[in-house]
């Protein structure tokens, strides 16, 4: 019996330490950590990690806040004094590495509120159509459909013309290959705007994607007469050829294997 209170005071200790001590997972793309405080990796020679917050700017794009450095120590995380007053704020891209987000725990160790004040400010315009449509963009942008979907659906329910919002809603979907949704936006959006090649492009795409291929043709050539980016009408044409190419339609592969090379 003299060694039950012991190993219980042992036990309690060890799981007391465990729980201050949680380890930092640097796994978490940027884009994923938006409205979190995160930590970016030290470096070897380094005995503190830079941390601070992500945002996403409507205007600017996806950013991040530095707030200052913190250590690890045994009973958690430790804030250190800032080097200086001001902020600093960085613009996150395709390079950026990936970070850590920081726990309630370890968020409340460090003293720092769940969302800075300043934070509102990004977000007073949040219901309005013209910043749920560039939310959208943005996430669209880094590979993130995912996210954009919400943003972008929320926008179309109040006002589906918006200017490039039936672009980025569609793209979202075909992205993500749900092709039956991406279809009817882009029917209304082509009725709305049947001068935009754009709205073509995408719907040729999900058309393609769903074994339609007659009908993405069709699409696919009205879209090509409407612009005179070369670019964009290889890549209408390269699509059209993998679709007969996959088929086995050899004659009509041939006939857009030669489109293509005739704007690539």
């Amino acid at each position: 019996m003299k060694y039950i209170f012991p190993i219980l005071f042992l036990t309690f200790t060890i799981g007391f330490s465990q729980s201050n001590s949680e380890e930092l997972n640097f796994d978490t793309k940027y884009y994923n950590a938006v409205d979190k405080w995160i930590a970016f990796p030290k470096k070897v020679a380094d005995t503190s990690y830079s941390f601070g917050f992500i945002y996403l700017d409507d205007t600017a794009g996806f950013t991040y806040n530095y707030e200052s450095k913190f250590i690890k120590t045994n009973s958690g995380l430790k804030k250190l004094s800032r080097e200086f007053e001001s902020g600093l704020k960085a613009r996150l891209t395709e390079n950026t590495i990936d970070v850590a987000v920081l726990s309630d725990s370890q968020v409340s160790q460090l003293g720092l509120p769940k969302v800075p004040e300043w934070h509102s400010i990004y977000k007073a315009d949040s219901t309005k159509v013209s910043y749920l449509k560039n939310i959208g963009y943005h996430y669209n942008h880094v590979g993130a459909s995912n996210l954009a979907l919400k943003p972008l659906k929320k926008a179309y329910s109040i006002n589906p013309h918006y200017t490039g919002l039936e672009f980025e809603l569609s793209y979202a979907y075909n992205a993500l290959h749900d092709f039956t949704k991406a279809i009817p936006i882009l029917e209304e959006a082509i009725k709305n705007d049947p001068k935009n090649f754009l709205f073509y492009r995408e719907l040729g795409f999900a058309l393609k994607n769903i074994d339609q291929n007659a009908k993405a043709e069709k699409i696919y050539k009205t879209g090509m007469e409407l612009t005179d980016d070369k670019f964009q009408k290889s890549e209408m044409a390269i699509n059209m050829a993998q679709s007969y190419y996959l088929s086995g339609n050899q004659k009509k592969f041939d006939e857009w294997a030669e489109i293509t090379r005739k704007y690539t």
